[in-house]
């Protein structure tokens, strides 16, 4: 069976949106493209400062709660769904629980091909990208840049310290194969 998935793991702020958008130009075939940020703007306003739900300290830190979880759980398990229906799948997401945040989906998985891609980017340049940005907590990026790949394994890294997006998705469109 050939890739049906793409997940893109890494920090907030390493560029895994911008590589998301270049994939889905470079690629031949269309891609849909979901990430960890739109489902969290799913949530209803309630779950993102609950303890059941998500919470943004203001040092960058993030945690969730069982409802959280709950609903992700099923979001995954729809995106899973569909990438089974047929339709190619790329994934944005931060695995804050490292490699635990990777069994989540290869539990959903289920043996469905995945090519995992982790998505670096030194800790100064993202937490510059973040003030950039302006829309996210300063702090973010930092806390997250190397804890989310604790433990993962992947089929390919790339990192956006200095190198473009559209390079990145190149690097990864040739390991589908």
């Amino acid at each position: 069976m050939t890739t049906r998935m793409i997940i893109l793991n890494g920090g907030s702020s390493s560029g895994k949106s911008g590589i998301v958008r270049c994939l889905q130009a470079v690629l031949p075939e269309p891609w849909l493209a979901f990430g960890c940020d739109s489902f969290v703007d799913a949530l209803p306003a309630k779950m993102r400062a609950s303890d059941e739900g998500i919470v943004f300290a203001a040092d960058g830190e993030v945690s969730v709660g069982a409802d959280f979880r709950a609903l992700e759980a099923a979001w995954t398990a729809g995106v899973v769904a569909m990438a089974r229906a047929g339709a190619r799948v790329v994934i944005d997401d931060v695995f804050l629980g490292g490699a635990t945040s990777q069994q989540r989906w290869q539990k959903a998985l289920d043996g469905l091909p995945v090519l995992w891609v982790g998505v670096r980017c030194e800790s100064a340049v993202a937490a510059g990208r973040e003030v950039a940005r302006g829309d996210r907590i300063q702090g973010m990026a930092a806390a997250q840049a190397d804890v989310v790949h604790e433990g993962v394994l992947y089929d390919v890294e790339v990192d956006t310290t200095r190198t473009e997006s559209l390079v990145c998705a190149r690097t990864i469109a040739a390991h589908l194969g």
